[in-house]
């Protein structure tokens, strides 16, 4: 399952573009939590704590324990990251959403497909694999959701394929898509078409006369 970070933050009272400048010169990053049953709410939080958690994870969902200081009053609200926005050049994070969650109510979220091994038909007959799937969507409390989810391809063989219903998923967690979709398929090897064969004999040329080229019997009349 995925793991729990915590992460610390504070309300945030100021806006516009202003604030926002002097909140990140002073190191923090603006955010937003929303969902469950609490009213939205604008944050900071460290740019240093944020930037270290996002390096460290595994795969896209993080589950989050956010350690709000309110003046010296503490609460904590269990989230999800739902969007981190970066700079189109320079790539540095601007801002970051969290969804709020529950661990009594079940989530919605996509996990990443890793597969691990090697294919039999790729290993042995030089065939392809094939991933149609990048990422599976999974039902479950936010406690159960796991980081990734990996898949073992060592016993694909050429054609073989390995749908949504083969995953063993882990307890908790079920699949949204349906158990006929095809995740991984191993195909047959492709063979480069040779080219047609060059011609053994140059074609001839024939060249017209000149009158420089012409016998002298052919000159005279």
């Amino acid at each position: 399952m995925a793991n729990q970070v915590k992460l610390t933050a504070r309300p945030r009272a100021e806006a516009g573009r202003n604030a926002v400048k002097k909140l990140r010169a002073r190191g923090g990053i603006p955010a937003n939590i929303y969902g469950a049953k609490d009213a939205p709410t604008n944050l900071e939080v460290s740019k240093r704590e944020l930037d270290l958690m996002l390096a460290h994870a595994v795969g896209e969902q993080i589950l989050v324990d956010l350690e709000i200081n309110d003046g010296g009053k503490i609460s904590n609200r269990l989230s999800l990251i739902q969007e981190v926005q970066h700079h189109p050049v320079r790539g540095n994070v601007l801002h970051v959403d969290f969804h709020a969650v529950s661990t009594t109510e079940e989530i919605e979220a996509d996990v990443v497909i890793e597969p691990i091994g090697e294919a039999v038909g790729v290993k042995t007959h030089g065939g392809l694999l094939q991933q149609n799937l990048r990422s599976l969507a999974i039902r479950c409390l936010p406690q159960h959701l796991p980081e990734l989810i990996e898949v073992d391809v060592s016993a694909l063989n050429l054609n073989d394929s390995l749908h949504v219903g083969d995953i063993k998923l882990p307890e908790g967690v079920s699949a949204i898509p349906a158990a006929d979709l095809t995740i991984f398929i191993v195909s047959e090897p492709t063979v480069a078409e040779e080219p047609a064969a060059e011609s053994a004999a140059a074609p001839e040329v024939i060249k017209e006369k000149t009158a420089a080229t012409e016998s002298p019997a052919e000159g005279k009349k």
